[in-house]
């Protein structure tokens, strides 16, 4: 895949980086030197230029990118007129961040592939972490419906799979993926992780200490969930 990255600040250069090293090829743009000399050694190609200028931003490969990504968070309306020049000018794929509801309201004006939200999302996965007392991550589907993935709470540990009764509380149990720990002919252990056939061993699986528990529902759904396991 090919990505435009506008905007180098903390997150949209940890988001080039992490994109390169997945093997995508990745154009990085600031109009701050500082930020460009940071990433220059680890992108294919970077452009000290505002983004904000029309025959500036004409300069970029546009057409050539797979996706363009607005990660301006700080500078409002510069990152409301990058995204207007940019559909101006025909680009068709475009994720933009936004940093409140505000931001996200008027992006949402431009009908655009993508609203990105990380503070939003890194706040929530906090709020959930510390609900479980847990580490977790979540993946949006739709605006209501959502993918939760969590280590097991220490007051899962031991209890099988079906105990836990997920469908309770309106939740899909998706997959479970466990640590397993193997030593080598040398002595040597080293870990891999096996997803567990939860139809095949059946529900009576009982729960490790660092499997990880996908689930799937709505917002509601979770939050009752995350309610049950605090009171119980």
């Amino acid at each position: 895949m090919k990505y435009l990255v506008i905007g180098l600040g903390t997150y949209g250069r940890e988001l080039a980086i992490n994109l390169s090293l997945q093997g995508n090829e990745v154009i990085g743009v600031d109009h701050r030197s500082e930020n460009i000399e940071a990433v220059k050694e680890q992108l294919m190609t970077v452009y000290e230029l505002d983004a904000k200028d029309e025959n500036s931003l004409k300069l970029l490969p546009l057409k050539n990118m797979d996706i363009v990504i607005v990660a301006i968070g700080e500078d409002f309306g510069a990152s409301l007129k990058t995204v207007a020049l940019l559909k101006k000018n025909g680009v068709k794929h475009i994720y933009a961040r936004a940093i409140d509801n505000l931001h996200q309201s008027i992006l949402e004006a431009f009908n655009l592939e993508r609203i990105l939200t990380p503070e939003k999302r890194a706040a929530n996965d906090l709020t959930l972490e510390l609900s479980l007392n847990t580490q977790c991550s979540t993946f949006n589907i739709t605006k209501d419906f959502m993918v939760l993935k969590f280590t097991a709470p220490e007051k899962f540990v031991g209890h099988s799979y079906r105990s836990i009764n997920f469908s309770r509380f309106g939740l899909v149990l998706i997959s479970a993926v466990r640590k397993v720990t193997e030593n080598n002919l040398l002595g040597l252990s080293s870990s891999r992780e096996e997803i567990l056939d939860l139809e095949r061993k059946s529900m009576e699986e009982k729960i490790a200490s660092r499997d990880e528990i996908i689930v799937m529902g709505t917002r509601k759904n979770i939050t009752d969930f995350l309610s049950s396991v605090q009171t119980n």
